[in-house]
């Protein structure tokens, strides 16, 4: 495995946009990478119309679990999307 480049202790770590020219000038970049990453997947923000009654349901909940409403709402419909498909939830319930 290739060694990361040593630094001089005044010197900073190349920028990403600084990597990206080293590659494309042809230098060998790998020693910048680690294999520890996360994978983010793309977001689509939606827009729902709730009810009053539904908004103070989530609302509690959410003060309940002490966790955004927006969290109450993806764990929610989660659950709602694997029951449909059959598939059990990643967390044991009691």
């Amino acid at each position: 495995m290739p060694r990361t480049p040593k630094k001089a202790p005044s010197e900073k770590a190349p920028t990403a946009d600084q990597i990206a020219g080293m590659a494309t000038s042809g230098k060998d970049v790998s020693a910048y990478f680690t294999n520890k990453f996360t994978v983010v997947r793309p977001i689509h923000r939606v827009n729902v119309d709730l009810t009053q009654g539904m908004l103070r349901e989530l609302d509690e909940r959410a003060a309940k679990l002490n966790i955004s409403r927006q969290a109450v709402i993806k764990t929610l419909l989660a659950q709602a999307l694997n029951e449909t498909r059959g598939t059990p939830s990643r967390r044991a319930r009691n």
